[in-house]
């Protein structure tokens, strides 16, 4: 999906501002040097005179290479006198102690200056910008930036616990879950997927959710995460009219358009027949749409059915690849072996 029309016209804004700034500082730089170097007001008008007179005489179709009757070319003699005017206004600006630049625009991106793009392409600053954006309107913290794949160690899950019902090492099931995630950001592309990730308390699966909401911000797709607790106080408040209309209707268009919803911690929320209602009407509204979603939780397929609805189960299992984490709590495994 990328940027939305809105997003676009924001990060646009953003540049135009920059670009007013630019000219705000430049004229105020004007004022200063003209007030203490009166000449160099003379010297940029005869500058701008002698580019008007350049311009004229291209669209009458003279070039260097025309011969007029009488001496140089009348562009080859325009451009030196403007080079000729350029010099003694930078010596004048030396002699005042000013940079040569100083009369100059001064872009916070100078390879684009601060239009967003190079020719028909976008600028690098664009790009940073639309990441930035994304990012913004995630849900997520600057911090969750480091929680990329590499960054996910399987030192923490054992070799020696298994899984009773398909015994798997906790490193297998660890590394499968791994797999999964990074195949679900290389495919993301070509299809939508879901994933549902389960397991108890600690032992990785918010981490793996950041790590793919980072890869996809990085490739500018749109992702917006929740806890599951925040997802359903907020619809809360845009069914019951505790907002703008105007809000509950953004908070929707994000709900059912992002490229990537991702529902952390599902089963913290408290659980009612609103919850409930709303969780199926998202997962199968997505569906319709075809747009991923991530799921994780502590609770098993037998618990989501009884807190939720069995319909929930079936467009789970039905829809979603399967992901289980077993093992210890990292945090404290971390705690225990920074005290050994």
């Amino acid at each position: 999906m990328g940027l939305t029309n809105t997003q676009y016209d924001e990060i646009m804004r953003e540049y135009q501002r920059r670009q007013n700034q630019a000219r705000r500082e430049l004229s105020a730089r004007e004022q200063e040097v003209y007030g203490r170097i009166p000449e160099l007001a003379e010297l940029d008008a005869q500058i701008a005179s002698a580019g008007t007179a350049c311009a004229r005489a291209m669209l009458g179709g003279d070039t260097e290479q025309t011969a007029p009757a009488q001496g140089q070319p009348e562009l080859q003699k325009l451009r030196a006198r403007i080079a000729g005017i350029s010099a003694r206004k930078a010596a004048l600006l030396k002699a005042a102690g000013f940079p040569k630049d100083y009369l100059c625009m001064r872009y916070q991106c100078p390879d684009c200056e601060d239009t967003g793009y190079i020719g028909r392409e976008k600028c690098h600053c664009f790009r940073q910008a639309e990441i930035d954006l994304l990012y913004t309107q995630s849900n997520l913290r600057d911090s969750f930036r480091d929680e990329t794949f590499p960054a996910f160690s399987l030192d923490w899950y054992s070799d020696e616990e298994k899984d009773p019902g398909t015994g798997q090492t906790a490193a297998q099931m660890a590394r499968q879950a791994l797999d999964a995630c990074r195949r679900f950001v290389s495919g993301f592309d070509a299809c939508a997927e879901n994933l549902f990730l389960t397991g108890n308390t600690g032992l990785g699966k918010t981490f793996l959710t950041h790590c793919i909401a980072n890869e996809l911000l990085l490739q500018t797709h749109s992702v917006i995460y929740f806890s599951a607790y925040d997802l359903f106080e907020l619809l809360a408040d845009s069914s019951f009219g505790r907002v703008q209309p105007d809000e509950a209707g953004e908070l929707e268009r994000h709900i059912f358009e992002c490229d990537l919803l991702i529902i952390d911690d599902l089963g913290t929320e408290q659980v009612n027949s609103f919850v409930a209602s709303e969780l199926f009407h998202i997962l199968n509204e997505r569906g319709l749409r075809q747009k991923s979603t991530m799921i994780s939780t502590n609770l098993s397929l037998a618990e989501i059915a009884e807190r939720y609805s069995e319909r929930v189960v079936s467009r789970i299992t039905g829809s979603y690849e399967m992901l289980r984490l077993i093992g210890d709590d990292i945090r404290i495994q971390k705690r225990l072996r920074a005290a050994g």
